[in-house]
């Protein structure tokens, strides 16, 4: 039997030209996987077609947007996932998915080898391959870009010479990715990281400077779970989409960055995540009122580090599904509603309402009703300073004091 090779595949002229290369190099039959995360474009259909055209012997198509919402992009919601604070991880929460669809058809067609078109600078190599082996560690991986030296130019002469059903064009400026999360977008003239991105660089969102009148948005959460806008029940994905669509339109989301990648570089990286970026806002708003002080502050810290695992190809490791369980634990009462007011780039929040607030209106008001005990204040404040006051006594005795110097206080 003629050895199988599955090849992640985009319908773009690398991954198209890849099956032939493939083929040619390594004497085996090709089976394309395309997988719908949301990215849009070109009807699946064709692309399914395209790969047949372009010599794969199966073509597998996977339309994973709800799962991709459900499975991924929510776990990101609930952990406020954030790279560096900023990157809403758009990149690398497919990639466990579109693997995870790849070693699918690889047990139904009966291949031994998966194929992905990253590069070596990347991050994204890391993750098809570290998910790869964390769901089928029998498989092997290769990359023709990067192991079979399949440059742009070579691919486009390859493709004119086979008449390639592609369209094939040796002025594209960016690389780009996207999905249903958001919009990814790098190299051509980005990578001066003094240059302004120009209105070209934007898909997802309109120009914040002149943007349309305040657009008013209730979402109303089920335990860290967008489940209605404005009183309209929505799954998760149409959540995301219907936010991605009304934030973005008021800007909403694009972030320039430049971030440490895996792989030891920086990188100057374009996002655009209306819909992710305005529901991360409602979230953290609503994890504010309903999460105990302790809790919250340590969440922070792990919600960095499933960050950092997620986006160094980490989704399948043993740690990052330890924090997927504290998280999940977390959101048990991150219940209720949040009113966001989207205009000229900007998310803000301007009301909460939660059955399972910790806000109480009696202990925090200053007027009339006030059930707060000033009195155990006096008490408290000196416990909580006692270590601090005989650290400081300490000091002065060994005449470490505080200089206050010469000049007026």
């Amino acid at each position: 039997m003629t050895e199988r090779v599955v090849l992640a595949y985009s319908g773009g002229l690398d991954t198209s030209v890849a099956i032939g290369w493939i083929a040619e190099a390594t004497g085996a039959e090709v089976v394309a996987v395309a997988v719908d995360v949301g990215q849009g474009g070109e009807d699946m259909e064709m692309i399914r077609q395209r790969a047949l055209d372009c010599g794969a012997v199966e073509a597998y198509v996977a339309d994973a947007r709800d799962e991709f919402a459900d499975e991924y992009c929510m776990p990101a919601l609930k952990a406020n996932g954030l790279y560096l604070d900023r990157y809403p991880l758009v990149s690398a929460i497919s990639r466990p998915v579109i693997v995870k669809h790849m070693v699918r058809a690889a047990r139904q067609f009966g291949a031994q080898t998966v194929a992905h078109g990253c590069t070596g600078k990347g991050n994204d190599q890391v993750r098809f391959e570290v998910a790869t082996t964390s769901l089928a560690p029998d498989l092997k991986t290769i990359a023709p870009v990067r192991d079979l030296a399949l440059t742009r130019e070579k691919a486009i002469d390859y493709a004119e010479k086979h008449d390639l059903p592609i369209a094939t064009t040796k002025k594209n400026p960016f690389s780009i990715d996207q999905n249903v999360w958001g919009r990814a977008v790098e190299t051509g003239f980005l990578e001066d990281i003094w240059n302004e991105p120009t209105k070209d660089v934007y898909s997802y969102t309109d120009d914040p400077t002149f943007p349309p009148v305040a657009d008013e948005v209730v979402v109303t959460f089920a335990e860290g779970v967008p489940v209605a806008l404005d009183g309209v029940a929505v799954s998760p994905l149409q959540a995301i989409m219907e936010m991605n669509r009304r934030a973005g339109a008021q800007g909403v989301g694009r972030i320039d960055i430049v971030e440490d990648r895996l792989v030891g570089i920086k990188s100057r990286e374009v996002y655009e995540a209306p819909g992710a970026m305005a529901l991360i806002a409602a979230h953290q708003e609503l994890e504010n009122v309903t999460l105990e002080r302790e809790q919250s502050r340590f969440k922070k810290g792990v919600e960095q580090r499933w960050s950092e695992l997620v986006y160094d190809g980490m989704w399948f490791s043993p740690l990052k599904k330890n924090l997927d369980v504290f998280v999940d634990e977390t959101q048990k009462y991150v219940s209720g509603d949040i009113r966001l007011v989207l205009h000229g780039g900007r998310a803000t929040v301007t009301g909460r309402k939660s059955e399972a607030a910790l806000y109480d209106f009696n202990l925090a008001t200053y007027d009339e009703g006030d059930s707060f005990d000033q009195s155990h204040a006096k008490g408290f404040i000196e416990i909580y300073g006692l270590a601090a006051k005989q650290a400081a006594a300490r000091d002065e005795r060994f005449g470490n004091g505080v200089d206050f110097g010469t000049g007026d206080l």
